[in-house]
């Protein structure tokens, strides 16, 4: 780095860290000194043979990444030990990795997730792992392993941060043994159980967007929960089995029921619904919404409806939401997330085993 003065150029003094400790300081609190959005699960974690792991952190597509820092290691006891801790890593399970977040975050890991990435997080976690050296420098004989490493394709990289002070300011400079574009290997998952959320066989996610002219209202006063327009959009709606419970949630909005479907999807000119003990045609209904889509002859594009037996259904005014929350813009999907069925079961007041 050069400061200008003037035209001239003049380098800047590189100095050293008050303490490397400083390093592990300044990661913990801001992982994105690494070059992407990072949340930091935990802090000098303790593994199962007695080691501490620096940081571990997690990415937005729920990939791990260990942070192990040089410190006064040698150059084959760092690159060991972040392969030893990497071992351990990939075979951790959903549940023991938010276990490891509960010890470290001030609130539950759902909610930390979404507050760095705008999202809830992925049904899998721990698909690929990353694993990275931080130092302020690296000899030549650790570069040459890690190299060599990589070209078997280990997920193992370096990072270095150079510390610079000039006129009473000081700088973090950052640089990759391997070009951060260039992150190309990683562990793929190995698929072992526990990885991905586990569901519970019953219970299903539902979203009820207004878009097309559908209402909300409509839904709750006649019982049913629909969708189409487009394959993406009624192919998961037509998958939904009879006897599901189903948590409707409205996109932006929040959930505003929970229920259980009555019978097969049908395209809405021949959808039926439940009304008085007995089944009438949802399209003789009156009805606030539109359900008649152009070019409605393609099963896809056409809207499908479900008809449900609500045990609980509020007004849109009502909704429920809390960060950290399930929400996906298929039309159903399988709900996995148990923080957000431990809040919806609280909230709508239902039996948790749901049967």
């Amino acid at each position: 780095m050069w400061r200008i003065d003037g035209d001239e150029p003049r380098p800047l003094t590189t100095s050293v860290l008050p303490a490397e400790r400083d390093l592990h300081e300044f990661l913990g609190r801001d992982p994105s000194l690494l070059g992407e959005r990072l949340l930091v699960i935990g802090s000098e974690v303790i593994t199962p043979y007695g080691a501490r792991l620096d940081l571990l952190a997690i990415d937005a597509d729920g990939n791990l990444h260990v942070l192990e820092l040089k410190r006064d290691k040698t150059p084959r006891e760092v690159v060991a030990q972040v392969l030893d801790y990497g071992s351990w890593v990939t075979d951790l399970s959903r549940d023991e990795i938010i276990d490891i977040a509960g010890h470290h975050l001030d609130q539950p890991f759902e909610a930390a997730f979404e507050e760095v990435f705008d999202t809830a997080p992925p049904d899998e976690l721990n698909g690929d792992l990353h694993l990275t050296i931080v130092a302020t420098e690296l000899d030549a004989s650790s570069e040459r392993i890690v190299t060599y490493l990589r070209g078997f394709d280990v997920p193992v990289n370096a990072v270095f941060f150079s510390y610079l002070e000039d006129d009473g300011r000081r700088y973090l400079a950052r640089s990759w043994l391997a070009a951060f574009n260039e992150e190309k290997s990683t562990v793929t998952s190995t698929g072992k159980k526990g990885k991905r959320a586990s569901w519970n066989g019953v219970d299903w996610y539902v979203s009820f967007g207004g878009a097309l002219g559908r209402r909300w209202e409509d839904a709750r006063r006649h019982g049913f929960v629909s969708a189409g327009g487009g394959r993406f959009y009624t192919q998961s709606m037509r998958a939904l089995p009879e006897g599901a419970r189903i948590w409707v949630n409205i996109p932006g909005t929040g959930y505003v029921a929970v229920g259980r479907t009555i019978g097969p999807p049908r395209r809405f000119s021949e959808a039926v619904v439940r009304k008085d003990g007995q089944w009438v045609g949802l399209a003789e209904r009156p009805l606030e919404g539109t359900y008649i889509h152009p070019g409605e002859e393609d099963d896809d594009n056409a809207e499908w409806v479900v008809p449900v037996a609500w045990l609980d259904a509020r007004p849109e005014r009502d909704a429920f939401w809390e960060k950290g929350m399930f929400g996906n813009q298929h039309s159903a999907c399988k709900l996995r997330q148990e923080f957000t069925l431990e809040r919806l079961v609280e909230h709508f007041d239902v039996e948790s085993d749901a049967e």
